[in-house]
């Protein structure tokens, strides 16, 4: 299985380019993984927003490759366990589903039409991230999942 990141922004803090350096290395000894940015659009005015969402959902929306299932990043999203999305990428795995495409939006969140579009909508926390903090994390999670899977002592 290959695993795809398409992120609005690119990663600005130090600390998050070397985590996501760090954790994408570790992750690509699993699994393929590619990771497409596009721009991040800024505003100062409220009534842009709408506009913005939609036109970073659509550029997000023409990088998901056929075939992929969808994951898309949201706070509201279904919260599964370190162990929980393991036993999601296992079965995946076995099933031979080809790609997970995983979209993490920018500030201002993803758009309704890429959050009806995802197979699978999940949060990594109750708590807001940021943009840069999210890919982090998820990054690490993919890492543990695939030590999970094979069972290898990452995890615990």
């Amino acid at each position: 299985m290959k695993l795809s990141l398409l992120c609005v922004g690119r990663l600005s803090l130090p600390f998050a380019n070397e985590g996501c350096a760090e954790f994408s290395g570790r992750l690509k000894r699993y699994l393929p993984l590619v990771i497409h940015e596009i721009k991040e659009h800024k505003t100062g005015r409220k009534q842009d927003l709408p506009r913005i969402i939609a036109t970073e959902g659509e550029a997000l929306g023409q990088k998901i490759p056929p075939g992929a299932f969808v994951i898309a990043l949201d706070q509201g999203g279904k919260k599964l366990s370190s162990e929980g999305l393991a036993d999601l990428m296992k079965d995946h795995m076995l099933r031979s589903i080809p790609e997970w495409t995983l979209l993490i939006g920018g500030p201002y969140g993803l758009s309704d039409s890429l959050r009806k579009r995802a197979d699978l909508t999940l949060s990594l926390s109750p708590m807001t991230l940021t943009h840069q903090m999210a890919r982090l994390l998820l990054l690490e999670q993919l890492y543990r999942c695939c030590t999970i899977i094979r069972n290898e002592p990452y995890h615990h």
